[in-house]
């Protein structure tokens, strides 16, 4: 595909369809992008391994299908983002990317550390994020302020700040115990792109300030429940609102990322995150 943004003439769209479990239709219509976007976030889940393995994270199509895919691992944002990026341009679907500015209630003023996708249906625009975690939006949104979408008993709902041509927010429920709306993140609608991306993972991957450097961060958003491992606390949230927090001791993790985030290491990886989660709990690196 020689006009290809987002690297889809490198996707296995037979691959990406297969690890994420959609059999629907493949039309670039509204509902296969529901379909798509559903069935992207029930299937891999968002974590930092990588970063906590020393690693890094490359965001070249073929080293994201590898992890992704092939390896049945998850990613955080820029990495699900652009794999769900090439199978919808794949599809035939019009897609940009966005640029954002996590807030999560918090009055900071932060740089663009987050990726999402704006998609165009028969004149109608749709943003679409399968990036952010346990927080993410479970269906795609309308570019529309007052237009909330709700899935699961979570609402998320768009409204303009500032320019009301080009600023926007996303609401949605907390990850706190009340599950109030709060701002989630801030965004531009000017396009980005996959090069621009790659420079906002140079900070998010390496920075001592990022949240992803210094601790294991796994998420998974669900329909029925939430989960997230930050650190060594697992927190479990019903969709009837009901939380649980638990502490998870360090030889536990690689058990704990198998059986609730489906994200099975070797005995190699499994030791390091064990040993970098011993080194954490001290307040060292």
């Amino acid at each position: 595909m020689a006009d290809s943004l987002w690297q889809s003439d490198l996707l296995d769209l037979g691959a990406y369809l297969a690890r994420t479990g959609y059999t629907g239709p493949l039309e670039p219509s509204l509902d296969t992008l529901r379909g798509l976007h559903a069935a992207h976030l029930e299937s891999i889940p968002f974590e930092n391994l990588d970063i906590v393995l020393g690693r890094g994270v490359p965001l070249d199509l073929p080293s994201l299908q590898a992890k992704l895919i092939a390896s049945e691992r998850g990613g955080y944002c820029y990495e699900h983002n652009l794999l769900f990026a090439a199978a919808l341009e794949k599809i035939g679907f019009s897609v940009s990317g966005l640029g954002a500015r996590v807030r999560m209630a918090a009055g900071l003023l932060r740089p663009v550390t987050h990726s999402l996708l704006r998609v165009d249906i028969e004149g109608t625009a749709w943003i679409t994020d399968v990036g952010f975690g346990a927080a993410c939006p479970l269906a795609p949104l309308p570019l529309r302020a007052g237009a909330p979408v709700e899935r699961g008993g979570r609402t998320f709902e768009l409204a303009h700040v500032g320019d009301p041509e080009n600023e926007w927010i996303l609401h949605g429920p907390s990850l706190d115990s009340d599950g109030k709306p709060i701002d989630l993140y801030g965004f531009n609608a000017t396009p980005v792109f996959a090069v621009d991306f790659t420079v906002y993972n140079q900070y998010t991957s390496t920075h001592p300030r990022s949240p992803f450097t210094g601790r294991v961060v796994a998420q998974k958003p669900g329909v029925g429940r939430r989960l997230q491992l930050i650190g060594d606390e697992l927190t479990t949230e019903e969709a009837d609102g009901r939380h649980e927090k638990r502490r998870v001791p360090a030889e536990e993790v690689p058990s704990v990322l198998r059986t609730e985030f489906g994200i099975v290491l070797d005995a190699a990886d499994a030791k390091r995150v064990v040993e970098f989660q011993r080194v954490a709990a001290t307040g060292g690196r």
